[in-house]
């Protein structure tokens, strides 16, 4: 019972990452999708994948993003001083 709603939630917050328009939206609906497909590893009885996806998909990857986006809009700030 509970297999087939992960397996749903996870296509929703997947498809949530591809139609999310605004770059914050779309980082934070990666994380919530990594922590999804983590719950639905751990359910599958694969904890090692599980693990691996909470600490990549969940949090590496999007805190990894988030430097970038906010080093770019640092970037965007200085150029008009030139």
């Amino acid at each position: 019972m509970i297999v087939p709603l992960l397996i749903l939630l996870a296509i929703i917050s997947g498809s949530a990452v591809v139609l999310v328009r605004a770059p914050r939206q779309q980082i934070v609906a990666l994380g919530v999708n990594g922590l999804v497909l983590a719950l639905l590893f751990a359910v599958l009885l694969a904890p090692d994948v599980a693990l691996a996806e909470i600490v990549v998909g969940a949090a590496i990857t999007p805190l990894l993003f988030l430097v970038t986006l906010s080093s770019m809009r640092m970037d965007r700030r200085r150029e008009p001083e030139a």
